[in-house]
């Protein structure tokens, strides 16, 4: 059969056509970049591995090639709040690694701050003004350093956490850090820190304080205030159970969440004006069960749901936010358990800002991160395909930014 010219060209554009469609239709679109520290990288130095997240599946990929994290043993990380710089805290070599982020989700080594001491846990203010750095043990401080388009700049003002009076002198560990988003009605912006007494409680140890030993978890409240300055809440520090790991403000600045590794529980505290949290007593109803040394804890970017990895379990659990009490309720899945299977150890856990569809943990034995789909609805789990995703060894930390347009931005008033 012969055919014209036109209809030679009609038929090469059909296909044309058609082989474009079809490579549109199995594009991968990216929603997310997710930023995991690990130990193990070039020479002494830790590293951060990238990967993208699917739009359509959840599942990871890496993108681009494993950086070195600036320095030994990263064990935090955090964003700026416009998702243009990643900063890396460094425990062995005690410092902090400033990376810019290109369109494309490359970090790139821009500047670094060495410190004092060992950091523990970092936050940025929602509008990127600083850096807040926890770190110490024993005599911990909280330090904010100015940030300049992302530079670390001076130091801007710092705190030292201790519980006064006859505890004084008490040895204290910090293990968590949470900045107030500034959504919400709440007079004054504020950060809170947990910490635990190692005076009072010293597994494998002898706890050596000389009378009261009943509480050895607290969190510490401070106000932020022009320059910077940090001033303690009203009744700070705030009574956390036995060994508080992780903790976590919701985006709407209304509540604070606790996890305590020891004793398997969640607190919930309601924040009042100038960031001061409830004294009296925990949130009603708590503390609230979760699995096995609980060691992160998130809270969706709607401010619906709460997620918390339990380390021990090589779980996660899942609970709703009631959005008047902030009382979280189990959330229970498909199979009808109010837990979901990580793979080993799992010590850090985030939900993707994009779309806030998904939710990640890094599993520190494991060597992987684990993926699920967050029901919008429910906010019960599934696993996301091809989970685990294989990473460097034991990762420590992960941080998540949205790609591109991809941005959700509603929470709950």
């Amino acid at each position: 059969m012969k055919f014209s010219k036109l209809s030679q060209l009609f038929l090469v554009s059909s296909i044309g056509l058609l082989v474009a469609t079809v490579l549109t239709a199995c594009q991968i679109v990216t929603i997310d970049f997710v930023y995991l520290a690990t130990t193990s990288g070039s020479g002494s130095n830790g590293s951060i591995q990238t990967f993208a997240v699917d739009a359509d599946s959840g599942a990871l990929r890496t993108v681009g090639s494993t950086v070195s994290s600036g320095g030994a043993e990263p064990v935090a990380v955090a964003v700026s709040s416009d998702y243009a710089n990643l900063y890396v805290a460094n425990a062995g070599s005690k410092s902090v690694e400033h990376f810019t982020i290109n369109m494309n989700g490359v970090p790139t080594a821009t500047d670094s701050i060495t410190l004092a001491s060992t950091p523990v846990a970092l936050a940025v203010d929602s509008t990127s003004t600083y850096l807040y750095v926890l770190g110490g043990t024993g005599s911990p401080t909280l330090t904010s350093y100015s940030l300049t388009k992302g530079k670390i700049g001076a130091e801007a003002s710092h705190a030292d956490l201790n519980l006064g009076g006859n505890y004084v002198n008490d040895v204290l560990v910090p293990t968590g850090i949470t900045v107030l988003a500034n959504n919400s009605t709440v007079s004054g912006n504020a950060v809170y820190v947990s910490a635990y007494d190692q005076t009072s409680y010293n597994p494998g140890g002898t706890a050596t304080c000389t009378s009261d030993c009943a509480h050895p978890g607290w969190v510490f409240g401070y106000s932020i205030g022009t320059g910077g300055a940090l001033t303690p809440s009203h009744n700070s520090p705030y009574q956390a159970g036995t060994r508080p790991s992780s903790i976590v403000s919701d985006p709407a600045d209304r509540f604070v969440y606790v996890t305590d590794f020891a004793s398997n529980q969640l607190i919930g505290y309601t924040i009042y004006n100038l960031g001061t949290l409830n004294t009296l007593s925990y949130m009603p109803s708590g503390p609230f069960s979760t699995g096995s040394e609980p060691s992160s804890v998130v809270v969706d970017p709607r401010g619906r749901f709460l997620y918390v990895s339990n380390a021990l379990d090589s779980t996660v659990s899942s609970y709703v936010i009631d959005v008047t009490s902030g009382i979280p309720t189990v959330a229970v899945n498909t199979t009808g358990s109010s837990v979901n299977s990580t793979d080993t150890y799992p010590v850090a856990v985030a939900a993707d800002p994009a779309l806030g569809r998904y939710v990640y943990t890094a599993n520190h034995l494991g060597n992987s991160l684990s993926g699920f789909r967050l029901d919008t609805t429910s906010g019960a789990l599934t696993s996301t395909q091809a989970t685990p995703y294989p990473s460097a060894q034991e990762p420590t930390a992960l941080v998540i930014i949205p790609h591109g347009n991809h941005a959700l931005t509603t929470v709950v008033k």
